[in-house]
């Protein structure tokens, strides 16, 4: 008997992971996240930052950042063992608009942001901020 409960518990783990194929990449892989400022300025100098980024989640504070246009900022993740892993960014384009979006939501981005290099693409642009795959074709996913 004593056999069988040291052979139970292994088997059931093997199952289960086998049941649940999430299991074996999604708390592994390293996600990547990029938000580029792609904002064009005609009245600031290309040094001076027109966009200031803060981004976080729950536990993470990734932090405030200025950024002047071609800036890209960046952090990686990995999914929480809930499932329940969500960076959202507060953006503020100086003397114009603000707004807040998720830049990784794991219900909606873990699929999506595998096709690229396990990175999810984001462009701050003048009419709102863009989402991309494959950092080639880019939808307005939070207009301003």
């Amino acid at each position: 008997m004593a056999n069988l409960k040291g052979i139970a518990l292994p088997l059931l783990l093997a199952f289960s992971l086998l049941h649940f194929p999430f299991a074996e990449t999604a708390w592994f892989i390293n996600y990547h996240i990029h938000v580029r400022n792609d904002l064009l300025t005609f009245k600031a100098p290309p040094v001076k930052p027109n966009l200031y980024l803060h981004c976080k989640s729950k536990n993470k504070d990734v932090g405030d950042r200025p950024m002047v246009t071609g800036d890209d900022y960046t952090w990686d993740t990995k999914i929480n063992f809930l499932r329940s892993t969500l960076f959202y960014c507060n953006a503020r384009w100086v003397d114009h608009k603000r707004i807040t979006f998720d830049a990784f939501n794991v219900t909606r981005d873990e699929i999506r942001c595998t096709r690229y290099h396990n990175s999810c693409m984001w462009s701050v642009r003048a009419d709102g901020i863009y989402f991309s795959d494959n950092n080639a074709t880019w939808i307005n996913e939070y207009p301003w």
